[in-house]
């Protein structure tokens, strides 16, 4: 038996739950259902579906507000339809867009820091241009104002979410699972029901690669593996067994690795941190997260451990990197939704120096745009994450700046209504004052 121990500097992480007094609870979900997470979150806010007569309703709560959940509280409530997916502007945390049963997707803005004075019923954008429901929702991860939606009419729309306008549609050929932007936005995968993966040049709209991941008919997921080619995605055996495996986005023909798991119903979703190389798989309806420990040679991948919690996830969503507290070497943290509350969990590697760990602490995310909408779409091609350091005597250093709210577009519907009325007045005073004969 070899005695040989393989370096790694996250061999030790574990999950480590807030204390119950500093979780949510008693929220009243929406019963809606579908392939969508159920829950995103910011450094200030998350966002879940809840309950509501005539249409569908968001709530966003401040992460500040734990305690019991009040259903009395301000809402997002615009939509005509139930809400199935969100996600919030990664360069302003004010910033919201919604997708609805009602075929739109609404891009809202919170008034203040400490979330909802008053129910939300205007939009800052309206964006229209689907057929059937929008069930995905996701932002740009570097260029501003460029969002992206996903709906039950085979398609994935690009947005400027500035100007109100569709600058690309994507054909998905079936229904979507799921879409993922890579690590700089210059590829997006997609997940569909006729179990296809393909990879597309979304300012092109043309499909650079597709496979057959796996042979189960039900949902897979997909995640890209931060800064590297490779891309994983978790679904299903021909025999409903769950699985994963990687890929080399440049090459389809095979995957590098894959990794059997149980034999669990749930749809499992996957999350990657970029900066230690963590891959974490939350499955619905289970109460455990396992994470591995992804490297780029051969066998690509190690099962580190794995986090029980009582209750059975909904799903989960983590808040950026760069809020994590380094004084406790927390890597992660994730707001883990169940039947009726979230609660906050931590993923720490172990140290026993209180000093910055440089190692575990690369340069991440800085909550700043790379280029505008407009250089995206026009074929910027040289465009990374602006980075930041995560040394608290660092703090602020990448300039992270407060982006301001994009400017309200009105549809083209309530445009038409403000100028059908605008030429019945001005008929009316024509007729009220002209020249008498």
């Amino acid at each position: 038996m070899s005695r040989f121990v393989r370096a790694s500097k996250v061999r030790h992480l574990f999950c480590q739950p807030d204390k119950k007094e500093e979780t949510f609870y008693g929220l009243t979900l929406a019963t809606t259902t579908g392939d969508h997470n159920y829950i995103k979150a910011n450094s200030k806010f998350f966002a879940v579906a809840t309950r509501a007569g005539g249409g569908g309703a968001m709530a966003v709560v401040p992460l500040s507000k734990f305690g019991k959940f009040d259903n009395s509280m301000p809402k997002i409530i615009g939509h005509t339809g139930a809400i199935f997916d969100c996600d919030f502007n990664p360069f302003h945390d004010q910033i919201i867009a919604t997708g609805s049963d009602d075929c739109s997707c609404k891009v809202w803005g919170i008034p203040t820091e400490d979330g909802l004075t008053e129910d939300l019923k205007e939009p800052l954008v309206d964006l229209n241009n689907h057929m059937k429901k929008v069930t995905f929702t996701q932002f740009h991860p570097c260029a501003n104002n460029v969002l992206a939606t996903g709906s039950a009419d085979h398609t994935v729309k690009l947005w400027d979410i500035d100007s109100g306008e569709e600058k690309m549609t994507l054909d998905c050929k079936d229904n979507l699972q799921d879409m993922q932007w890579s690590y700089a936005g210059d590829m997006m995968a997609v997940s569909c029901k006729d179990k296809m993966m393909r990879i597309f040049d979304p300012r092109t709209n043309a499909i650079v690669q597709e496979c057959k991941p796996h042979e189960g008919s039900k949902c897979f997921k997909t995640c890209w593996l931060g800064k590297s080619n490779n891309i994983v995605t978790v679904g299903f055996t021909r025999q409903s067994k769950r699985q994963f495996s990687i890929w080399d986005s440049r090459d389809l023909t095979k995957a590098i690795h894959t990794e059997s798991l149980d034999q669990s119903a749930g749809v499992i979703m996957p999350f990657f941190d970029e900066d230690s190389n963590v891959l974490f798989l939350a499955g619905k309806g289970d109460g455990n997260i396992r994470f591995y420990e992804i490297i780029p040679e051969k066998p690509h991948c190690f099962s580190l451990s794995e986090y029980r919690g009582a209750g059975s996830q909904k799903g989960i969503a983590f808040i950026p990197k760069r809020h994590c507290d380094t004084k406790k070497c927390e890597v992660m943290r994730g707001m883990k939704l169940t039947a009726n509350t979230v609660e906050p969990v931590s993923f720490i590697i172990p140290r026993k120096s209180d000093r910055f760990q440089v190692d575990i602490y690369p340069d991440t995310k800085a909550g700043v745009p790379a280029l505008d909408a407009d250089a995206y779409f026009g074929g910027a091609a040289d465009f990374t994450p602006k980075l930041q350091s995560m040394d608290p005597a660092k703090a602020g250093a990448a300039g992270e700046t407060k982006q301001s709210m994009p400017t309200a577009v009105k549809s083209k519907a309530a445009l038409q209504k403000e100028l059908d009325a605008a030429l019945a007045r001005i008929a009316e005073l024509e007729a009220k004052y002209e020249p008498k004969e």
